[in-house]
């Protein structure tokens, strides 16, 4: 017997007739012999509504009454989905986050997972029930409802198969896998039937949709395999794993964009240390993410200083330093929203030379200019001008052969 537990996301639930065919998935896998463990999301659709009522009656409503509100759309799925699985002739139970016990921080809205009481879940899986656990949403010390934030049900299910111990955790979406690239740019991207759990938490954190990156680090922390697979269909998915040495055989496994940033230019403020620290501890009290930064050369002893922001960030942080630019002396501030973010991904840069220059070069050829570049082990990304995204996300998947099933290196080419 093996403990499954499958997430279902918000398109998969989204219809009653969804949630019967849900249901059926469930069943099916419990029949196999399997104790079963199904974590939801809201129904599709349902919280970006929530969150308009609640713009509605008060645009400054507070974070914890936000959290209140949106985690109510995982208790109606959890129940219909319960519902569905009894009429098919099984047990099944429903628990919210915090009947279930999934305590987090005070952070509302974006909550991070400190202990799961797995009791619950326990007892009801030894007296043969299916198990429904609202995604999502947990409870603080003081017993407020708090949610995780947008993807939040995948690192849900993550962390409840972790403390499980489960033998997989099944991610359904509406998407059948993980490929090459977004298949919606490139025709030819290709299903990977493997993929890291360094290659997924790099190709999350740069716009990859099909998983969210603390789900991705939960399951490397704690040795669980992912499977991601559609909803609406019996085909195998992607494993996402522990490397092995067939996944080195590929120089990149994928190539991620991400159109939501921005770039923000500090220029002519003086050379001399401190200055970094206090423009991003600045914003980072205002609570703004900063990905990729270059600072330039002093000359005359003033240096300029150029970072990338998420997107709907851009205003408050050019606002933010313009505030404090008494102190930082800076001759200029300003930024360009029409950025975007391309990537290559691959755990197979370790042992090859030459990745980064081709990744250059292959750009240089379409005339694309590179604004900044970022480098990691497994991971080099360039910012671009944004209308030129999906043309560097085609050039760069055909430079590295990912639409072949044999992805080894060319680099001797």
């Amino acid at each position: 017997m093996a403990l499954v537990v499958q997430k279902y996301g918000g398109t998969s639930v989204g219809s009653i007739e969804r949630i019967k065919n849900v249901a059926q998935r469930v069943v099916a896998t419990k029949n196999l012999g399997n104790q079963v463990v199904v974590v939801l999301s809201a129904m599709s659709g349902e919280t970006d509504r929530l969150i308009g009522l609640a713009n509605e009656i008060n645009p400054e409503h507070s974070r914890r009454e936000h959290d209140v509100l949106v985690a109510s759309g995982e208790q109606v799925s959890i129940s219909l989905l319960a519902m569905a699985i009894e009429s098919l002739g099984e047990k099944a139970i429903s628990f919210l986050g915090s009947q279930v016990s999934i305590k987090t921080d005070s952070d509302h809205s974006r909550a991070r997972i400190k202990a799961i009481d797995n009791e619950r879940i326990t007892e009801a899986l030894t007296s043969d029930h299916i198990v429904v656990v609202a995604g999502f949403q947990g409870v603080d010390a003081d017993g407020n409802i708090t949610t995780l934030g947008r993807g939040g049900s995948d690192t849900s299910a993550v962390a409840v198969a972790a403390v499980l111990e489960a033998d997989v955790c099944e991610i359904y979406t509406d998407v059948d896998g993980v490929y090459t690239t977004d298949p919606n740019i490139c025709s030819k991207a290709r299903k990977l039937d493997k993929i890291s759990y360094d290659e997924m938490l790099e190709l999350a954190s740069l716009g990859a949709k099909v998983l969210q990156n603390r789900s991705v680090e939960f399951a490397q922390k704690y040795g669980i395999p992912i499977h991601v697979r559609s909803s609406f269909s019996d085909l195998e998915g992607t494993i996402v794993c522990k490397e092995d040495e067939s996944m080195e055989k590929a120089v990149v496994s994928g190539v991620a964009h991400n159109k939501n940033e921005a770039k923000v230019t500090i220029r002519g403020i003086p050379d001399h240390p401190g200055i970094a620290a206090s423009i991003f501890s600045l914003i980072a009290d205002e609570g703004i993410v900063v990905d990729m930064i270059i600072q330039n050369t002093s000359a005359e002893g003033l240096t300029d200083l150029t970072f990338t922001v998420p997107k709907p960030d851009y205003d408050h942080a050019l606002n933010s330093l313009e505030k404090i630019n008494k102190e930082i002396e800076a001759r200029d501030i300003n930024g360009d929203k029409d950025i975007a973010k391309v990537s290559i991904v691959g755990i197979g840069m370790r042992t090859h030379a030459n990745v980064a220059g081709r990744m250059f070069a292959a750009l240089a050829r379409e005339n694309i200019n590179i604004m900044m570049i970022s480098t990691s082990e497994i991971k080099v990304s360039c910012v671009i001008v944004e209308k030129y995204t999906e043309l560097a996300v085609r050039v760069l998947h055909h430079e590295f052969g990912l639409a072949n099933k044999d992805t080894k290196d060319e680099s001797s080419r």
